[in-house]
C-alpha cells in the first residue's frame, strides 16, 4: 500500500534538470536505496520528501497523518544542547517536558552548590513534571530516548559542540528513530560511522517497521538492507526491485542491450545523413517521406540521454622504493591515560596493500602518522624505507583551502601540469576528474563532499608516488568512481595504506589487514575485510598483545588439531551461558516495561537500559564463539 506518491516532479538548477518529470510510489514497510552519481540531485530529492525544499513543478502526495523523519548528510544541531536534549527533540511536544525532567534528575544527583530552598524547588518541579509525563503516557517515550542513547554509545550529558562528526551522526539517527516515523529518510548515513556503527545501523533498519529511503554508496550496506533500488540518472528515476546485486546484473544487461540499440540507430542515422547530402540529382528525386523520417531520427538522437563519462584515474608510481617501507618494533603511543597502540611490531614491504580496521578513535590515523614520521611514538623503534615518494589523502581534507580555486589546488601559479611525463593543461586535467572547464576558476568552498574528494584525488595523483596513504578516501564518492579507484589501486605496484569502513572496498584492495582490537592491541591478518572477519571469529579472544609477524608473510596453513581440553570445556558451557544472558535480558525487559519504574527510580531505569545493551553484546559474542567452536569440531 503506497504511503507517498511523486507525480511529474521537476526540479532544475539553471539549465540542468535534476528531476525531469519523475514519478515514484513508496509502499509501507519497503526499504529503498536511492543511488546515482554525485551531483545528480539525490540530496535535493530527500529534502523535497522531507518538506525542507520544494520542487519547481509536480506533486508530492503524502498519506494523511504520515510521519516523516530525515537525517541529512550534515545534521543541523544547536551546539549548546546536550545529547539527551537533541535526541529528545525528535519527540515533538513531549521533548521539553522530558528534557526538563532529565535536567531536574541530573540536578538532584549532583546537589553540589544547591541550598535547601533550591533543592526543594527542584523536587517540586520534578513532582509537577512527573504528573505531566503520567498524564501523557510519556514514560515509554523517555525509555525510548534512553535506550537509543545507550544503544548508540552516546554520552547523554555531553554537549553537541564537543562531539566528533561520527557521534553527531549517531545523535541525528537516534533523534529520528525515537520519533517512530512511518517513513525514515537517510542521506549518506554511513559516512563517519565505523564498521561496528554500520553493522548496528543495518540491524536497526532491518528491525524498523516503517518504510526507509536511504542514499548511500556503500555497496555492502545496500546489499544487506535494500528491497528495491531507485537510480537517479540525468533527471530520470528508474526502479529495480530486489537486492543491490540483482540491480547490478539487470543494469549490466540493460546497458549492453542499449549499446546494441544505439549502435544500430546510429548506423541508420549515418546512412540517412549521407543520403541527404548527395548531389543535386539525388536531392531532386528524394523521397519526402524519407526526409521526414530523417528529421524524426535527428529529434530522437537529440533527446537521447547518453551516459556521462567516467573519472580518468591515472597514477605514476615513480621510482621503486626500497624493499622495506616501514619496520616497527615494540611501538607504543598513548594520549594521557588512553593507550592507543601498545607494543606493536610489524614490517611493511614494497607492494603491500595494508588496510587498517577499527572503531573511530582507535588510533588508525595515529599509526599512519607515526609510519610517515609526522608523529613521534612514545616508545619503540620505527625504521622507514628509502626512496619513498609519499602521497597522503587526508580524511579532513586539510590540503584544500576554501578560498583557493580548483586550478590553484592542482597547479598553483601555472596553467600546465606534468602527469606521467606528459605536459597537460590544468583545465584538461580537471576534466579527467569530471570538472567542466567553467569550474576551474570556482572556489573550493563551492564544492560538494564528493567533489572535494575527487579534487583531492586529482591533486594526489598529479605527482609520482610509490607510497599511497589513503585515510577515508571513499566517503562521498559515488559507486562508479569507487569502482574505478579500486581498479587503479589493484593495479598499483607501489605500497598502499588504506583506512576505510567500506567493507567491499577493503575486500577488493587490501592484501593485509591491521586490526585495532582494543586496549592498544593491533593484530595483523592476511587478506581483506571478510578474511579478517573469518579469522577473527575462528581464533580465541586475545588476552594480551603479542609481537606480530611481518605484514607480508603469508598466513601459515591451519592444522586440523583436535579441540583442546579448554575448548571442549568452553563449548559445553556456552549454551548455558547464552541461556543465562537471554534470561537476564527478558527479566530486564519486563522491568523496563513497567512505566512506574521511570517515575519512581530513574537511576535504576538507566542502569537497566545500559545493562540490556551490554547483555546484547555479550550474547552475540558468545553465540559467535559457540559457532566457531562447533565449526572447528565439525571440521575434524
Amino acid at each position: 500500500m503506497p504511503i507517498l506518491h511523486l507525480k511529474n516532479l521537476s526540479l532544475a538548477f539553471g539549465d540542468v534538470a535534476l528531476l525531469d518529470r519523475v514519478d515514484l510510489a513508496i509502499d509501507a514497510g519497503e526499504r529503498l536505496a536511492l543511488i546515482g552519481r554525485n551531483g545528480e540531485g539525490k540530496s535535493s530529492l530527500i529534502r523535497i520528501l522531507s518538506s525542507e525544499a520544494k520542487a519547481d513543478d509536480g506533486e508530492v502526495i503524502f498519506n494523511t497523518g504520515l510521519k516523516v523523519a530525515c537525517v541529512l548528510q550534515e545534521p543541523p544541531f544547536d551546539l549548546n544542547q546536550t545529547v539527551f536534549e537533541a535526541v529528545a527533540g525528535g519527540l515533538g511536544e513531549m521533548a521539553k517536558i522530558l528534557v526538563d525532567y532529565h535536567a531536574a534528575t541530573y540536578a538532584l544527583s549532583h546537589p553540589e552548590g544547591l541550598d535547601d530552598d533550591a533543592m526543594h524547588a527542584v523536587m517540586e518541579q520534578m513532582s509537577v513534571l512527573q504528573g505531566q509525563i503520567d498524564a501523557r503516557d510519556g514514560w515509554l517515550l523517555d525509555a525510548n530516548v534512553g535506550h537509543a542513547i545507550a544503544r548508540l554509545g552516546l554520552p547523554e550529558d555531553a554537549r553537541i559542540s564537543a562531539l566528533s562528526g561520527g557521534l553527531r551522526k549517531r545523535v541525528a539517527l537516534a533523534r529520528a528513530l525515537v520519533s517512530e516515523p512511518d517513513l525514515l529518510l537517510l542521506d549518506e548515513p554511513t559516512n563517519h560511522l565505523d564498521i561496528a556503527g554500520i553493522d548496528w545501523l543495518e540491524q536497526t533498519i532491518l528491525a524498523f517497521t516503517g518504510a526507509v529511503l536511504v542514499v548511500s554508496h556503500d555497496r555492502r550496506f545496500l546489499e544487506n538492507i535494500a528491497t528495491r533500488i531507485i537510480e537517479l540518472d540525468r533527471g530520470k528515476l528508474s526502479s529495480y526491485p530486489g537486492s543491490f546485486e540483482e540491480y547490478q546484473k539487470r543494469k549490466a544487461e540493460m546497458l549492453h542491450a542499449q549499446a546494441i540499440e544505439f549502435a544500430q540507430f546510429d548506423k541508420v542515422l549515418k546512412e540517412e545523413e549521407v543520403w541527404i547530402r548527395q548531389g543535386v540529382k539525388a536531392r531532386r528525386t528524394r523521397n519526402e517521406g524519407r526526409v521526414r523520417r530523417l528529421e524524426a531520427l535527428r529529434l530522437v538522437r537529440a533527446a537521447r540521454r547518453d551516459l556521462k563519462g567516467n573519472v580518468n584515474f591515472t597514477l605514476d608510481a615513480g621510482e621503486r622504493s626500497g624493499k622495506i617501507v616501514a619496520e616497527l618494533e615494540n611501538v607504543s603511543k598513548s594520549y594521557g591515560d588512553k593507550v592507543i597502540i601498545k607494543n606493536f611490531t610489524g614490517v611493511v614491504q614494497r607492494g603491500d596493500h595494508v588496510g587498517l580496521i577499527g572503531p573511530n578513535g582507535a588510533g588508525k590515523t595515529t599509526l599512519l602518522k607515526m609510519v610517515l614520521g609526522l608523529l613521534e611514538q612514545d616508545s619503540g623503534n620505527i625504521k622507514r624505507g628509502t626512496q619513498m615518494e609519499v602521497a597522503y589523502f587526508d580524511q579532513f581534507r586539510e590540503a584544500l583551502k576554501d578560498e583557493s580555486t580548483l586550478a590553484d589546488v592542482i597547479s598553483p601559479g601555472s596553467e600546465f601540469i606534468e602527469v606521467n611525463g606528459t605536459r597537460k593543461h590544468v583545465i584538461s586535467y580537471l576534466g579527467d576528474f569530471l570538472f567542466p572547464p567553467q569550474r576551474a576558476r570556482a572556489k573550493v568552498k563551492s564544492l560538494s563532499g564528493g567533489e572535494r574528494n575527487r579534487l583531492l584525488l586529482a591533486r594526489l595523483f598529479a605527482k609520482p608516488a610509490n607510497v599511497l596513504v589513503l585515510d577515508e578516501p571513499t566517503n562521498d564518492l559515488d559507486i562508479e568512481t569507487l569502482e574505478l579507484l579500486e581498479e587503479l589501486l589493484q593495479a598499483f605496484t607501489g605500497t598502499v595504506f588504506l583506512v576505510s569502513h567500506d567493507r567491499i572496498f577493503l575486500n577488493n584492495v587490501a592484501t593485509n589487514v591491521l586490526a585495532f582490537e582494543g586496549d592498544g592491541h593491533v593484530q595483523e591478518y592476511a587478506g581483506g575485510y571478510d578474511d579478517w572477519l573469518s579469522q577473527r571469529s575462528a581464533k580465541p579472544t586475545v588476552v594480551a598483545a603479542a609481537p606480530t609477524a611481518a605484514v607480508t608473510v603469508a598466513a601459515a596453513p591451519t592444522k586440523k588439531n583436535k579441540l583442546s581440553f579448554n575448548d571442549v570445556k568452553e563449548l559445553d558451557s556456552l549454551p548455558a551461558k547464552i541461556e543465562s544472558f537471554e534470561t537476564e535480558q527478558k527479566q530486564i525487559a519486563a522491568q523496563l516495561a513497567d512505566g512506574t519504574l521511570y517515575r519512581n527510580n530513574t537511576v535504576l531505569a538507566k542502569q537497566l537500559t545500559t545493562r540490556a545493551t551490554e547483555l546484547e553484546g555479550l550474547s552475540e559474542a558468545a553465540i559467535a564463539r559457540w559457532d566457531a567452536l562447533e565449526t572447528k569440531k565439525a571440521s575434524l
